[in-house]
């Protein structure tokens, strides 16, 4: 559903919220290892987002990646929407370019309340939410 590129940086920046509770920072080689992500690949993606202002980060000895109140309070689909664009949310089911409401592929009608539904459950998800279940056991990162 999600490209390789989103998917570690949904489980990147849930990873660095969780960790960040305490005022931790947490370095690349840390991330990479806690979400069984490529050190090199997970690095340009959170250097992407940084800039982008999604986590923040700081340089030096007591450096890494953390994240602030106002990157708790993202919801995951404009994470998304940053890696994937709005495909997920708007594109065709069976990948057509020419599919639309007067021009449906076979999976249209059907497809298109299951992607209304996932844009209102990505939307309304909230970082700090994962974080909350993480600390809760309800849910996992890794096995």
């Amino acid at each position: 559903m999600f490209s390789k590129t989103c998917e570690y940086a949904l489980r990147a920046l849930i990873y660095i919220a969780q960790q960040s509770k305490n005022d931790s920072r947490v370095g690349i080689k840390d991330i990479s290892k806690s979400i069984n992500s490529p050190e090199h690949f997970i690095a340009k993606i959170l250097q992407d987002l940084s800039r982008k202002g999604f986590v923040q980060s700081a340089k030096g000895p007591n450096g890494g990646f953390y994240m602030d109140e106002k990157n708790l309070g993202t919801n995951i689909a404009d994470i998304v929407r940053e890696i994937d664009g709005d495909k997920l949310f708007s594109g065709c089911g069976l990948g057509l370019d020419q599919c639309s409401e007067i021009h449906p592929c076979p999976l249209h009608n059907q497809f298109k309340s299951i992607r209304q539904d996932l844009r209102i459950m990505l939307e309304t998800s909230k970082v700090q939410m994962f974080v909350d279940n993480l600390d809760l056991k309800l849910t996992y990162l890794k096995a």
